[in-house]
């Protein structure tokens, strides 16, 4: 045991409470991965639409503040996955903030320190769980649903998570997909659930126009060849309308996947060489989005603990200067403070300097927190000059040393530049109204198109 670790011997006794998975002796093949990943998913899937029992549907359908964030979170307000993957995700940022600033020490060459950590991790996670699943109850998220249904709805949101915690060792173990994640990948199949479903929804809403398809996607064709007799106007409603997803934020969100997926692909390659087999080359690759969309991930989740602190102090002084909020329709919106700044608005015209005001935040914080997962998670420039010393590789025709030299003249600037790129197109998607929201898009996008390409490299 490496010294420092002694902070960690406080979770060793629950250790063994928590589900944990095996890490296989050989490779796992591909076909069982593929298998695992699928069943992931649809496990996932099942609980994301499993109602929670003991809460009624008319408490589970009002205001929802966490409205803005659940595509990010993969979570379903009123399901089992009411929670989402949110505890695994704040559990495994504390710790790599915890381990980076050495207020816990790790040595992850001494097995024991590393299976001791993962277990930290998880039992933060369901510690978590256990603590938002209570203050839900107890801030009446679910109406007054008493002690004894209160209990079992807690003890329903911390099983489910930990099925999560369980989902998310199996892919870190090995498990899964390379390229894939169990958190990106379940926040990725919750948005391309909600995409598919606005674009191809066969439930009839009556807005006042007559029945209509929810699906864009159908009622464009519905209109197009059951209305064809109204003229144009009538299938110019039905793409332009305002009241239901239509055609437009659909092509929007297109052009947002796209733009996402070739922002993934730009990357400039680092040639190396082996210092000890002649002829041995190879390149490291540093992206643009060096960083991914873990930039935008960390300022929506900042975002969401300034509207709960703002909510929940809602009736002091205090909270006219952090936020503040009126009901409309399905979620509580902020109108004023700092909340109403930090959220995208609805149209650039209505209010040009909340949307000089909220691009300007976004990208300053996703230039700064990219830089800071940088150090935080051990992508610096140093950390990889080091790892590839410790494999004898170097920059061809340098002197010693001179690979972390190159590489700080990468990393930082695509760390930044990535950072700026993705709070912009996070902008662009907020403000052309795509399905869901443009931190959910982005992130979607970025796992399937890591996904597609791990599994090109295994065939």
């Amino acid at each position: 045991m490496a010294r420092g670790s002694v902070a960690l011997d406080v979770v060793r006794p629950l250790a063994s409470l928590v589900p944990a998975v095996r890490r296989p002796n050989r490779v796992v093949p591909f076909h069982r991965r593929a298998l695992y990943t699928g069943a992931s998913v649809a496990v996932f899937l099942v609980c994301s639409h499993l109602p929670l029992y003991g809460v009624r549907y008319a408490a589970a359908s009002g205001v929802d503040p966490l409205y803005y964030v659940r595509s990010i979170l993969a979570s379903n307000r009123g399901t089992l996955m009411e929670l989402g993957v949110g505890p695994v995700v704040t559990a495994g940022t504390l710790m790599q903030l915890l381990t980076a600033s050495n207020v816990i020490r790790v040595d992850h060459n001494v097995r024991a320190d590393r299976e001791l950590a993962d277990a930290a991790r998880r039992v933060l996670a369901l510690v978590i769980a256990l603590g938002e699943a209570a203050a839900s109850v107890l801030l009446g998220m679910y109406g007054p649903v008493g002690a004894l249904n209160g209990a079992l709805v807690v003890l329903q949101l911390v099983s489910a998570s930990a099925v999560v915690v369980f989902l998310d060792d199996l892919f870190d173990k090995g498990y899964g997909l390379c390229g894939a994640s169990a958190v990106s990948l379940f926040s990725a199949a919750n948005t391309c659930g909600k995409v598919f479903w606005h674009a191809f929804s066969p439930v009839t809403v009556n807005a006042g126009r007559g029945r209509e398809f929810e699906g864009a996607v159908l009622a464009v064709a519905y209109h197009a060849v059951a209305r064809a007799g109204r003229g144009a106007r009538a299938l110019v409603a039905a793409v332009l309308r305002g009241h239901l997803p239509n055609m437009t934020n659909l092509l929007a969100t297109g052009l947002v996947l796209l733009a996402a997926v070739y922002l993934e692909g730009i990357k400039m390659l680092v040639p190396l060489q082996s210092k000890d087999t002649r002829g041995r080359r190879g390149t490291f690759p540093v992206k643009l989005l060096y960083t991914s969309t873990m930039p935008v991930v960390l300022h929506s989740a900042a975002v969401t603990a300034l509207y709960l602190v703002s909510q929940l102090v809602h009736y002091s002084r205090l909270a006219r200067l952090l936020g503040v909020w009126e009901e409309a329709g399905h979620a509580a919106v902020p109108v004023g403070g700092l909340a109403y700044y930090v959220t995208a608005p609805a149209s650039v015209f209505a209010d040009p300097l909340h949307a000089l005001v909220y691009a300007a935040l976004l990208l300053a914080s996703c230039a700064f927190l990219s830089q800071a997962w940088v150090l935080a998670s051990g992508s610096s420039a140093r950390d990889v000059a080091k790892r590839l010393g410790e494999q004898r590789l170097v920059v061809p025709g340098r002197r010693d040393g001179a690979t972390y030299h190159v590489l700080s003249r990468c990393i930082p600037t695509a760390a930044a530049l990535g950072g700026l790129c993705v709070g912009a197109l996070t902008i662009f998607a907020d403000m052309t109204g795509v399905i869901g929201t443009g931190t959910g898009i982005m992130l979607a996008a970025t796992t399937v198109y890591n996904l597609v390409n791990s599994v090109e490299k295994e065939d």
